[in-house]
């Protein structure tokens, strides 16, 4: 209902609508608004709240709009709470005023930094994004930097999930000069948690039983969350069993029941066990199982002396590579078998108290050496493969774990073998005799010459001293020559044997003849000597000559006695025709000497 008293005319008009005193009215009016000066930062309250605004009144005669996104690090803003606002323009083209909230932190956000690194103040951060090695954090409006170590204090996974949230840090750094600022989330996480720490360190006992959360897998071990304090299970610790890695047990952030095994307080580092909290597996092995029992189990470890085989879960037995096959050379674990391999082996040892086992896997088959004597029978005769050399012979291969010995001096009947590599090569098939058989040491003791018929006997008679035959030098030594005879047989020449007629010596490759100075059948050996060959000779035809001389002077001799003695019975009338063929005689035996 209208007020009948009022004057529209007067309103209309603007006719005394003040009390007849407009002017003191407005006056009134524009001192209790507060006087405003662009660019100067005032304190406002925030009086409205949109999704894309935040209304704030300065005392103005009209409220200032600020966008919501300048509120960001602050998320908990409301009504009625103070904000700092810079006063950009008093009045737009709408007649609206501009103010900045945004502007006005960064007037006075880099004491406000100082004076929280000063005061070890906690303040709210927007993280604005990532960067390398960490964040962006929008810090009074300053961009600070908060390192990917500094966001928690276990290891970041997912760098995105911090991005467009508010969080509380401390200003651990400022570098003046560049106006760069480093903040820290960890730092007010590490402050509760050490007072955690030093709580639970007081509570902890050897044996204790916690539940942990998985931090961290490194290849040596995993760490656990105790609830504030770190404790670490050692790779050997999480399984009775072998474990390569730590991530075949466990997982990120899985939680599990673990047992203090140690700790130590002052450097507050716990030792922490998985496996303890189950019975060794030894003390659960089957109680029947004994020596010469046939297991099944899967190659864990191999090295290359032999292979660890897991029969069961944290019960191992070692298969050592002579225990691998019959065959006795030398040869790596790697040849029989890899890791994951299944295998069946043949229990050796078995000691529960130390925890130990041996195994075989050449048990499963019979040994090649029982009954050797009628298989291999000294004399018979079979083909064996070439395994290895040595400077006094040839070491072969029968059959799979069956090896012999060819002596260097069973190789050739003939000829003077100085290295087996002369007559044969390793992996070579080689025809062999067996001369003897020694079961105790697994060896045969095997012959090549004894092929064939021994040719010294031949020889012997082929061969007599003094023979005399052409042979050809093939070798030179210090001490003298290595002469060949033919039919696969050799001799050998002393140095002082070998000088020609004409005074030089022989060498390499002439073809000279040889005497037979020495024969022996039992060391197969014949010295020959080609100076022999004209030195004989000539101390023959020099003999010849003395003997042809002597028989001469004898016969004269015999003829002067015999006329010495008819001289005695003759008359003188005779004496002088004896004298005179005397005298004849006398002269013949002067001109034959004298020849």
């Amino acid at each position: 209902m209208a007020n009948e008293d009022f004057n529209w005319d007067a309103f209309e008009n603007d006719l005394d609508l003040y009390g007849g005193n407009k002017e003191a009215v407005e006056q009134k009016y524009d001192e209790s608004l507060s006087n405003v000066q662009v660019g100067e930062v005032v304190e406002g309250t925030v009086v409205g709240i949109t999704k894309r605004e935040v209304i704030v009144n300065i005392g103005y005669k009209s409220e200032g709009i600020i966008p919501i996104a300048e509120f960001r690090y602050n998320p908990e803003l409301a009504v009625g709470e103070k904000v700092e606002v810079y006063v950009e323009s008093a009045e737009d083209k709408k007649g609206q005023l501009v103010l900045s909230h945004k502007n006005a932190r960064q007037l006075k956000s880099w004491d406000r930094v100082n004076q929280a690194l000063e005061n070890d103040e906690i303040i709210k951060g927007y993280i604005k994004c990532r960067t390398k090695g960490g964040m962006i954090v929008d810090v009074f409006g300053i961009e600070a930097f908060l390192p990917g170590s500094q966001i928690d204090v276990k290891p970041i996974r997912d760098y995105d999930m911090y991005v467009d949230k508010t969080m509380e840090f401390k200003v651990v750094k400022i570098n003046q000069e560049f106006r760069n600022v480093v903040v820290s989330h960890k730092a007010l996480i590490e402050e509760e948690l050490e007072a955690q720490k030093k709580e639970i360190m007081s509570k902890l006992e050897k044996g204790q039983i916690l539940e942990g959360t998985v931090k961290n897998i490194t290849s040596y071990g995993v760490f656990i969350d105790l609830g504030g304090v770190d404790g670490l299970i050692h790779i050997t610790d999480l399984s009775w069993g072998r474990v390569n890695h730590p991530e075949e047990v466990v997982q990120l952030d899985q939680k599990l029941n673990v047992v203090i095994l140690d700790f130590d307080d002052t450097k507050k580092r716990i030792a922490l066990g998985l496996k303890q909290l189950s019975p060794h597996p030894w003390e659960a092995l089957d109680p029947n199982l004994k020596v010469g029992d046939v297991v099944k189990g899967k190659v864990v470890m191999m090295y290359d002396y032999g292979a660890f085989i897991e029969i069961a879960p944290g019960v191992e037995g070692l298969i050592h590579v002579s225990e691998m096959s019959w065959n006795q050379h030398l040869r790596s674990a790697q040849d029989f078998m890899k890791i994951g391999d299944e295998v069946e082996a043949v229990i050796l040892t078995l000691d529960r108290e130390e925890r130990k086992m041996s195994l075989g896997i050449k048990q499963l088959t019979s040994d090649p050496w029982e009954g050797i004597e009628e298989r291999y029978p000294v004399g018979s005769r079979h083909t064996a493969k070439v395994r290895n050399f040595t400077n006094f012979g040839i070491f072969v291969e029968i059959a799979d774990g069956i090896d012999g010995l060819i002596h260097i001096s069973d190789l050739s009947w003939t000829k003077k073998i100085k290295h087996p590599a002369e007559i044969t090569q390793i992996g070579a098939d080689i025809d062999v005799v067996v001369l003897g058989i020694d079961k105790e040491n697994r060896r045969l003791s095997l012959g090549h010459k004894q092929l064939e018929e021994n040719p010294w006997n031949e020889f012997e008679s082929k061969f007599p001293i003094d023979s005399v035959h052409e042979g050809t030098i093939t070798e030179m030594t210090d001490r003298g020559a290595v002469v060949s005879l033919g039919d696969n047989i050799e001799g050998f020449a002393p140095s002082r044997q070998l000088a020609k007629e004409d005074g030089t010596t022989a060498k390499v490759g002439e073809t000279l003849p040889f005497k037979v100075t020495e024969f022996s059948k039992m060391t197969r050996h014949i010295t020959l000597s080609h100076t022999r060959t004209f030195e004989d000779a000539r101390r023959a035809e020099e003999k010849a000559a003395k003997d042809e001389k002597r028989a001469s002077a004898d016969a004269t001799k015999a003829n002067v006695k015999k006329i010495n003695a008819s001289v005695e019975k003759t008359t003188l009338g005779d004496i002088t025709g004896l004298a005179e063929l005397k005298a004849r005689l006398e002269e013949a035996e002067s001109d034959k000497k004298a020849e």
